[in-house]
Protein backbone atom coordinates (compact mmCIF):
# COMPACT_ATOMS: atom_id res chain seq x y z
CA UNK A 1 0.00 0.00 0.00
CA UNK A 2 1.26 3.70 -0.49
CA UNK A 3 0.35 7.07 -1.77
CA UNK A 4 1.29 7.90 -5.34
CA UNK A 5 2.40 11.92 -6.96
CA UNK A 6 2.59 11.53 -10.36
CA UNK A 7 5.18 13.92 -11.34
CA UNK A 8 5.40 12.89 -15.23
CA UNK A 9 6.96 16.39 -17.01
CA UNK A 10 7.14 18.15 -13.78
CA UNK A 11 9.99 21.06 -14.39
CA UNK A 12 12.78 20.57 -11.56
CA UNK A 13 12.10 24.11 -10.33
CA UNK A 14 8.33 23.27 -9.74
CA UNK A 15 9.65 20.81 -6.86
CA UNK A 16 10.58 23.11 -3.67
CA UNK A 17 11.21 22.58 0.21
CA UNK A 18 9.62 24.96 2.50
CA UNK A 19 8.92 25.84 6.34
CA UNK A 20 5.40 26.71 7.59
CA UNK A 21 4.56 27.74 10.87
CA UNK A 22 1.06 27.20 10.77
CA UNK A 23 1.70 23.54 9.70
CA UNK A 24 4.25 23.29 12.96
CA UNK A 25 1.11 24.87 14.64
CA UNK A 26 -0.87 22.12 13.63
CA UNK A 27 1.70 19.38 14.34
CA UNK A 28 2.28 20.80 17.82
CA UNK A 29 -1.17 20.71 18.84
CA UNK A 30 -1.59 17.33 17.67
CA UNK A 31 1.63 16.32 20.26
CA UNK A 32 -0.33 18.49 23.43
CA UNK A 33 -3.33 15.87 22.55
CA UNK A 34 -2.00 12.81 21.58
CA UNK A 35 1.59 12.84 23.32
CA UNK A 36 1.57 8.95 23.52
CA UNK A 37 2.99 9.46 19.45
CA UNK A 38 5.39 11.47 20.57
CA UNK A 39 7.66 10.16 23.42
CA UNK A 40 10.51 12.41 22.25
CA UNK A 41 8.74 15.65 23.16
CA UNK A 42 7.05 14.01 26.40
CA UNK A 43 9.25 17.00 28.72
CA UNK A 44 7.82 20.30 25.66
CA UNK A 45 4.34 18.46 26.05
CA UNK A 46 4.21 18.12 29.83
CA UNK A 47 5.49 21.48 30.26
CA UNK A 48 4.22 23.44 27.87
CA UNK A 49 0.28 21.70 28.85
CA UNK A 50 1.04 22.74 32.16
CA UNK A 51 1.30 26.59 31.40
CA UNK A 52 -1.53 26.65 29.34
CA UNK A 53 -4.64 29.13 31.41
CA UNK A 54 -7.75 27.28 32.12
CA UNK A 55 -9.95 29.55 29.63
CA UNK A 56 -7.70 28.13 26.63
CA UNK A 57 -6.63 24.51 27.81
CA UNK A 58 -10.53 24.33 27.77
CA UNK A 59 -10.79 25.95 24.41
CA UNK A 60 -8.05 23.53 22.41
CA UNK A 61 -10.27 20.43 24.76
CA UNK A 62 -13.35 21.79 22.67
CA UNK A 63 -11.48 21.74 19.65
CA UNK A 64 -8.91 18.92 19.33
CA UNK A 65 -10.93 16.61 16.99
CA UNK A 66 -9.60 19.02 14.98
CA UNK A 67 -5.70 17.85 15.04
CA UNK A 68 -5.46 14.95 17.40
CA UNK A 69 -6.68 12.04 14.95
CA UNK A 70 -5.05 13.05 11.50
CA UNK A 71 -4.17 16.67 10.67
CA UNK A 72 -6.03 19.00 8.38
CA UNK A 73 -5.39 20.54 5.11
CA UNK A 74 -6.41 23.61 6.72
CA UNK A 75 -2.59 23.89 8.01
CA UNK A 76 -1.51 24.32 5.03
CA UNK A 77 -3.27 26.76 2.79
CA UNK A 78 -0.55 27.70 0.31
CA UNK A 79 -1.19 24.40 -1.47
CA UNK A 80 -4.76 24.90 -1.98
CA UNK A 81 -4.85 28.61 -3.19
CA UNK A 82 -5.08 28.85 -7.03
CA UNK A 83 -3.11 30.59 -9.22
CA UNK A 84 0.01 30.80 -6.94
CA UNK A 85 3.57 29.55 -6.52
CA UNK A 86 2.54 27.44 -3.42
CA UNK A 87 4.45 29.83 -1.48
CA UNK A 88 4.31 29.29 2.67
CA UNK A 89 3.99 32.33 5.08
CA UNK A 90 6.90 33.55 6.45
CA UNK A 91 4.95 34.16 9.87
CA UNK A 92 1.83 32.35 11.33
CA UNK A 93 0.01 35.67 10.78
CA UNK A 94 1.03 35.41 6.78
CA UNK A 95 -0.15 32.00 6.85
CA UNK A 96 -3.51 32.29 8.42
CA UNK A 97 -3.69 35.14 5.88
CA UNK A 98 -3.39 32.73 3.34
CA UNK A 99 -6.23 30.48 5.37
CA UNK A 100 -8.47 33.67 5.18
CA UNK A 101 -7.80 33.28 1.16
CA UNK A 102 -9.45 29.68 0.70
CA UNK A 103 -12.93 29.60 -0.63
CA UNK A 104 -15.48 28.88 2.08
CA UNK A 105 -16.27 25.69 -0.16
CA UNK A 106 -12.51 25.00 0.13
CA UNK A 107 -11.70 25.98 3.83
CA UNK A 108 -15.34 23.45 4.29
CA UNK A 109 -13.85 20.26 2.39
CA UNK A 110 -10.40 20.58 4.31
CA UNK A 111 -12.68 21.02 7.52
CA UNK A 112 -15.14 18.42 6.87
CA UNK A 113 -12.12 15.98 5.97
CA UNK A 114 -10.82 15.56 9.68
CA UNK A 115 -14.29 15.32 10.90
CA UNK A 116 -15.98 13.37 8.48
CA UNK A 117 -13.29 11.24 6.11
CA UNK A 118 -14.56 13.23 3.32
CA UNK A 119 -11.45 13.62 1.68
CA UNK A 120 -9.75 11.33 -1.49
CA UNK A 121 -12.53 11.96 -4.08
CA UNK A 122 -13.79 15.29 -5.19
CA UNK A 123 -17.54 15.89 -4.38
CA UNK A 124 -19.88 18.72 -4.24
CA UNK A 125 -19.47 20.92 -1.32
CA UNK A 126 -21.55 20.43 1.40
CA UNK A 127 -22.40 24.69 1.85
CA UNK A 128 -24.42 24.37 -1.78
CA UNK A 129 -25.15 20.68 -1.89
CA UNK A 130 -28.23 19.43 0.08
CA UNK A 131 -27.48 15.47 -0.19
CA UNK A 132 -23.78 16.26 0.35
CA UNK A 133 -25.21 17.92 3.43
CA UNK A 134 -27.24 15.37 5.08
CA UNK A 135 -23.84 13.38 4.18
CA UNK A 136 -21.19 15.40 6.03
CA UNK A 137 -23.94 15.48 9.21
CA UNK A 138 -24.17 12.02 9.48
CA UNK A 139 -21.07 10.92 9.36
CA UNK A 140 -19.98 13.98 12.18
CA UNK A 141 -22.52 12.16 14.01
CA UNK A 142 -20.42 9.06 14.66
CA UNK A 143 -18.03 11.36 16.01
CA UNK A 144 -19.72 12.47 18.71
CA UNK A 145 -22.00 15.79 19.59
CA UNK A 146 -19.14 18.12 19.68
CA UNK A 147 -18.10 17.26 16.13
CA UNK A 148 -21.89 17.58 15.14
CA UNK A 149 -21.84 20.56 16.08
CA UNK A 150 -19.01 22.05 14.37
CA UNK A 151 -20.32 20.80 11.20
CA UNK A 152 -23.50 22.32 11.80
CA UNK A 153 -21.92 25.76 12.66
CA UNK A 154 -19.47 25.49 9.50
CA UNK A 155 -22.62 24.53 6.93
CA UNK A 156 -24.71 27.37 8.53
CA UNK A 157 -22.26 30.14 8.79
CA UNK A 158 -18.42 29.18 7.50
CA UNK A 159 -17.23 32.80 8.32
CA UNK A 160 -17.75 32.74 12.13
CA UNK A 161 -16.21 28.91 12.46
CA UNK A 162 -12.75 30.73 10.06
CA UNK A 163 -13.08 33.72 12.86
CA UNK A 164 -13.22 31.30 15.21
CA UNK A 165 -10.76 29.47 14.34
CA UNK A 166 -8.42 32.09 13.64
CA UNK A 167 -8.56 33.43 16.80
CA UNK A 168 -7.84 30.12 18.45
CA UNK A 169 -4.40 29.86 16.74
CA UNK A 170 -3.33 33.14 17.28
CA UNK A 171 -4.12 32.44 21.38
CA UNK A 172 -2.22 29.77 20.74
CA UNK A 173 0.62 31.35 19.48
CA UNK A 174 1.05 34.11 22.16
CA UNK A 175 0.29 31.28 24.57
CA UNK A 176 3.51 29.31 24.11
CA UNK A 177 3.56 28.77 20.32
CA UNK A 178 5.67 31.96 19.22
CA UNK A 179 8.89 31.12 21.58
CA UNK A 180 8.38 27.51 20.45
CA UNK A 181 8.53 28.55 16.33
CA UNK A 182 11.27 30.88 17.59
CA UNK A 183 13.46 28.11 18.59
CA UNK A 184 13.12 26.01 15.64
CA UNK A 185 12.70 27.50 12.54
CA UNK A 186 16.52 28.07 12.27
CA UNK A 187 16.83 24.15 12.42
CA UNK A 188 14.27 23.51 9.96
CA UNK A 189 14.80 26.47 7.83
CA UNK A 190 18.86 24.92 7.56
CA UNK A 191 17.29 21.52 6.85
CA UNK A 192 14.89 22.99 3.83
CA UNK A 193 18.05 24.73 2.33
CA UNK A 194 20.18 21.19 2.44
CA UNK A 195 17.84 19.31 0.79
CA UNK A 196 17.38 22.04 -1.99
CA UNK A 197 20.78 22.02 -2.46
CA UNK A 198 20.83 18.46 -2.89
CA UNK A 199 17.64 18.35 -5.21
CA UNK A 200 19.61 20.84 -6.99
CA UNK A 201 23.17 19.48 -7.56
CA UNK A 202 22.02 15.46 -7.06
CA UNK A 203 18.55 15.35 -8.39
CA UNK A 204 15.51 14.55 -7.30
CA UNK A 205 16.00 10.43 -6.33
CA UNK A 206 18.89 11.35 -3.61
CA UNK A 207 16.94 14.11 -2.47
CA UNK A 208 14.01 12.20 -1.79
CA UNK A 209 15.96 9.15 -0.24
CA UNK A 210 17.71 11.90 2.41
CA UNK A 211 14.11 13.08 3.15
CA UNK A 212 12.93 9.76 4.22
CA UNK A 213 13.52 5.52 3.41
CA UNK A 214 9.45 5.47 3.28
CA UNK A 215 10.01 7.49 -0.05
CA UNK A 216 10.78 6.31 -3.46
CA UNK A 217 11.16 7.21 -7.11
CA UNK A 218 10.70 5.15 -10.37
CA UNK A 219 12.95 4.17 -12.50
CA UNK A 220 11.80 6.62 -14.99
CA UNK A 221 11.71 9.51 -12.16
CA UNK A 222 7.52 10.13 -13.09
CA UNK A 223 6.32 9.07 -10.07
CA UNK A 224 7.03 9.40 -6.43
CA UNK A 225 5.91 6.71 -4.10
CA UNK A 226 5.26 6.99 0.24
CA UNK A 227 5.13 4.18 1.80
CA UNK A 228 2.28 3.87 4.20
CA UNK A 229 -0.48 1.72 5.50
CA UNK A 230 -3.00 3.87 3.08
CA UNK A 231 -3.63 3.95 -0.45
CA UNK A 232 -4.14 7.19 -2.33
CA UNK A 233 -2.50 8.60 -5.64
CA UNK A 234 -2.55 12.58 -6.79
CA UNK A 235 -0.74 14.66 -9.47
CA UNK A 236 1.68 17.24 -9.24
CA UNK A 237 0.43 18.77 -12.57
CA UNK A 238 -3.21 20.12 -11.89
CA UNK A 239 -3.46 22.98 -13.56
CA UNK A 240 -6.52 23.73 -10.76
CA UNK A 241 -3.56 24.50 -8.06
CA UNK A 242 -0.90 25.43 -10.31
CA UNK A 243 1.78 22.57 -10.94
CA UNK A 244 4.17 21.96 -8.21
CA UNK A 245 5.43 19.69 -5.13
CA UNK A 246 6.37 20.84 -1.93
CA UNK A 247 8.36 18.93 0.75
CA UNK A 248 8.15 20.37 4.61
CA UNK A 249 10.26 19.39 7.15
CA UNK A 250 8.34 19.55 10.87
CA UNK A 251 10.15 19.26 14.21
CA UNK A 252 6.94 17.72 15.70
CA UNK A 253 6.47 15.17 13.46
CA UNK A 254 7.93 12.35 13.98
CA UNK A 255 6.80 9.36 13.85
CA UNK A 256 4.28 10.93 11.05
CA UNK A 257 4.88 10.99 7.92
CA UNK A 258 2.25 13.25 6.08
CA UNK A 259 1.11 13.49 2.07
CA UNK A 260 -1.59 15.87 1.28
CA UNK A 261 -2.95 14.25 -1.53
CA UNK A 262 -6.58 16.12 -1.69
CA UNK A 263 -8.37 16.48 -5.35
CA UNK A 264 -7.89 20.01 -6.23
CA UNK A 265 -4.62 20.51 -4.09
CA UNK A 266 -1.09 21.25 -4.80
CA UNK A 267 0.12 18.24 -2.97
CA UNK A 268 3.01 18.29 0.01
CA UNK A 269 5.04 15.62 2.03
CA UNK A 270 5.58 16.95 5.48
CA UNK A 271 8.19 14.84 6.25
CA UNK A 272 10.05 14.60 10.14
CA UNK A 273 13.43 16.41 10.53
CA UNK A 274 15.76 13.34 11.82
CA UNK A 275 18.04 13.37 14.94
CA UNK A 276 20.21 10.68 15.17
CA UNK A 277 18.67 9.43 18.07
CA UNK A 278 15.86 8.59 15.92
CA UNK A 279 15.17 5.09 14.01
CA UNK A 280 14.60 5.17 10.04
CA UNK A 281 11.01 3.67 9.54
CA UNK A 282 10.87 0.13 8.75
CA UNK A 283 8.53 -0.18 5.58
CA UNK A 284 5.34 -1.02 5.74
CA UNK A 285 5.73 -4.81 3.60
CA UNK A 286 8.74 -5.26 5.93
CA UNK A 287 6.41 -4.74 8.81
CA UNK A 288 3.86 -6.73 7.64
CA UNK A 289 6.59 -10.18 7.35
CA UNK A 290 7.77 -9.61 10.91
CA UNK A 291 3.95 -9.77 12.61
CA UNK A 292 3.30 -12.98 10.18
CA UNK A 293 6.60 -14.45 11.57
CA UNK A 294 6.09 -13.81 14.72
CA UNK A 295 2.15 -14.72 14.41
CA UNK A 296 2.82 -18.77 14.21
CA UNK A 297 3.08 -20.56 17.99
CA UNK A 298 6.04 -22.79 17.01
CA UNK A 299 7.58 -19.15 16.48
CA UNK A 300 6.92 -17.65 19.38
CA UNK A 301 8.04 -20.29 21.06
CA UNK A 302 11.52 -20.06 19.78
CA UNK A 303 11.78 -16.86 20.38
CA UNK A 304 11.62 -17.20 24.10
CA UNK A 305 14.70 -19.55 23.44
CA UNK A 306 16.50 -17.18 21.26
CA UNK A 307 15.30 -13.76 23.32
CA UNK A 308 17.21 -15.07 26.29
CA UNK A 309 20.39 -16.42 24.63
CA UNK A 310 21.96 -16.95 21.66
CA UNK A 311 21.24 -20.87 20.31
CA UNK A 312 21.81 -23.62 17.57
CA UNK A 313 19.59 -25.28 15.52
CA UNK A 314 20.25 -28.70 16.87
CA UNK A 315 19.64 -26.87 20.51
CA UNK A 316 16.43 -25.46 19.45
CA UNK A 317 14.94 -28.98 17.92
CA UNK A 318 16.25 -30.82 21.41
CA UNK A 319 14.25 -28.36 23.42
CA UNK A 320 11.62 -28.37 21.68
CA UNK A 321 10.80 -31.82 20.56
CA UNK A 322 10.97 -30.97 16.79
CA UNK A 323 13.31 -31.75 14.13
CA UNK A 324 16.55 -29.70 13.00
CA UNK A 325 15.06 -29.49 9.33
CA UNK A 326 11.35 -27.68 10.88
CA UNK A 327 13.94 -25.67 13.32
CA UNK A 328 15.79 -24.02 10.01
CA UNK A 329 12.44 -23.65 8.22
CA UNK A 330 10.90 -21.60 11.05
CA UNK A 331 14.73 -19.18 11.38
CA UNK A 332 14.75 -18.79 8.38
CA UNK A 333 11.23 -16.88 8.16
CA UNK A 334 12.13 -15.00 10.84
CA UNK A 335 15.59 -14.42 9.36
CA UNK A 336 13.88 -12.92 6.42
CA UNK A 337 12.02 -10.56 9.00
CA UNK A 338 15.17 -9.34 10.06
CA UNK A 339 14.59 -10.50 13.65
CA UNK A 340 17.56 -12.45 13.94
CA UNK A 341 20.75 -12.02 14.06
CA UNK A 342 23.57 -15.27 13.51
CA UNK A 343 27.15 -15.29 14.27
CA UNK A 344 29.36 -18.41 14.10
CA UNK A 345 31.38 -20.76 16.78
CA UNK A 346 33.51 -23.01 15.42
CA UNK A 347 31.27 -25.06 13.28
CA UNK A 348 27.82 -24.21 14.78
CA UNK A 349 25.92 -21.33 13.79
CA UNK A 350 24.65 -19.78 16.81
CA UNK A 351 20.60 -17.27 16.46
CA UNK A 352 19.76 -15.26 18.68
CA UNK A 353 16.35 -12.85 18.69
CA UNK A 354 17.52 -8.98 18.10
CA UNK A 355 16.04 -7.25 20.79
CA UNK A 356 16.09 -3.88 19.32
CA UNK A 357 14.21 -5.07 15.81
CA UNK A 358 11.60 -6.58 18.32
CA UNK A 359 11.49 -3.17 21.01
CA UNK A 360 9.78 -1.63 17.72
CA UNK A 361 7.09 -4.00 17.31
CA UNK A 362 5.97 -3.51 21.21
CA UNK A 363 6.78 -3.99 24.37
CA UNK A 364 4.02 -6.20 25.06
CA UNK A 365 5.63 -8.83 22.89
CA UNK A 366 8.70 -8.40 24.30
CA UNK A 367 7.67 -8.92 27.71
CA UNK A 368 6.02 -11.87 26.83
CA UNK A 369 8.79 -13.39 25.04
CA UNK A 370 11.18 -12.32 28.45
CA UNK A 371 9.16 -13.07 31.24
Amino acid sequence: MSVTIDITGLPPERIGFAISPLAELGLALHALSEPGHHPGLHGWVTATAAALKPDLADRLHEAEFLWRHTFSDVFMPFAGIPGRDGGTGATLAEDLDLLDRLSNERFASAALEFTCNLYTVKTPSPLHDPAMRARALELAANRGPRVVDFTRRLLDDPASVRAWLRRLLEDCDQAFFADTWRRMRVQLAADARHKAELLRHKGLTEAVQAVSAALSVDDGGNRIGVDKLSEGHTTALDPEPGAGLTFMPTSFGWPHLMVLHAPGWRPVIHYPVHGPELPSPASVELLKRRMEALAHPMRMRLCRNLARSPNTTGELAEQHGISAPEVSRHLAVLKRAGLLTTRRRGRYVLHQLDLTVVARLGSDFLEGVLR
